[in-house]
């Protein structure tokens, strides 16, 4: 008699696919005239430090745990300032996209919530896309009506001498529930025309800033070119259909590319 042959059951999701998902999530919540941070969970490379607060401002610093995004890695964070609360998040170090064990792209979402009367200054570190890595990073932001945010994202096109790898980035901004902004940009081997003299030309680093305040209801902000010297970079200051501001710049590399965005925010969109 032939033995009964037990079907075969699927892999666990930690061995049926190669890399790592994780999930890492902060709240902040106004408090007695500060913001505490009532959920602080880091999760795979993502350690979620509190910094010494200045003044309302609770402040965080996303120290990586181990090298990612690699190639298959499913990686997330959500944070979201409640009403009234002031939160202040960068990284410890640049984020370095590598391809990994599998050519499979890797994928790296940042979901941000502020709700009314709340701020969230979202700085981190230089994301760096390194040769043979695949990305793909979504920024879905939602604002309330009161809300304030200042959202930097920087990008450097491969690591000195060598070749970039290909990064896909989508960030959409929705403010009351209406689109504020929701743009699409695609760098790297397979993408059309990015090193073209319409998009990046000769520069491996672009970056943006964008500023959402309701302040600029009042007294709004003007279309300005910010440097007209190609060679150090270019970059824009374009207001929004909102209270809000995008500057866009490009550069030869990532030090160039932070002096031209410091520069613009501070020259222009002082706070």
């Amino acid at each position: 008699m032939t033995p009964a042959i037990a079907p075969a059951l699927p892999l666990p999701r930690s061995t049926a696919v190669l890399g790592v998902w994780a999930t890492a999530r902060m709240t902040a919540a106004a408090r007695a005239g500060g913001t505490v941070l009532p959920v602080l969970d880091g999760d795979g490379p993502f350690e979620l430090r509190r910094l010494r607060s200045r003044g309302s401002e609770a402040r965080v610093c996303v120290v990586g745990a181990m090298s990612a995004p690699l190639g298959g890695d499913r990686l997330r964070i959500e944070a979201t300032a409640q009403q009234g609360a002031t939160l202040y998040v960068t990284s410890a170090a640049a984020t370095l996209a590598l391809r990994g064990p599998t050519t499979a792209p890797a994928t790296y979402d940042v979901h941000l919530t502020v709700e009314d009367h709340a701020e969230l200054r979202w700085l981190p570190k230089p994301l760096i896309s390194a040769a043979d890595s695949n990305l793909r990073q979504t920024w879905t932001i939602d604002l309330a009506p009161t809300a304030r945010l200042v959202l930097r994202e920087e990008l450097a096109l491969g690591r000195t001498g060598e070749p970039p790898g290909r990064v896909t980035t989508r960030l959409t901004v929705r403010r009351g529930g209406r689109v504020l902004l929701d743009q699409e940009a695609d760098y790297g081997p397979g993408a059309v025309g990015w090193d073209s003299p319409a998009v990046l030309a000769n520069h491996r680093a672009t970056g943006q800033i964008l500023i959402v305040d309701p302040g600029f209801d009042a007294e709004p902000p003007t279309s300005q070119a910010l440097t007209e010297t190609s060679q150090d970079g270019l970059a824009v200051h374009t207001p929004l259909a909102g209270p809000a501001a995008l500057i866009t710049a490009i550069a030869p590399d990532g030090l160039r590319l932070r002096h031209l965005l410091n520069t613009a925010r501070s020259t222009h969109l002082s706070r």
